[in-house]
């Protein structure tokens, strides 16, 4: 069976159980959102996204 869920919906589950559960603070997740969505318009873009692509492929390669 394939369960297809927004990565959104994931991300506030995980937000929502984080502060519930773990005691963090509501300002600190919208804080790391925030975050989220204003460092890919740095110049940080292309190392995040190279760094992502290599820990991908390392990952993929060590499970053939």
């Amino acid at each position: 069976m394939t369960v297809s869920l927004p990565l959104v919906v994931v991300l506030g589950f995980f937000a929502w159980g984080a502060v519930k559960f773990l005691g963090v603070r509501t300002w600190v997740v919208v804080l790391i959102a925030l975050f989220g969505f204003w460092l890919p318009q740095t110049f940080f873009a292309p190392a995040i996204e190279s760094g992502t692509r290599t820990g991908v492929d390392v990952i993929n390669s060590s499970h053939t």
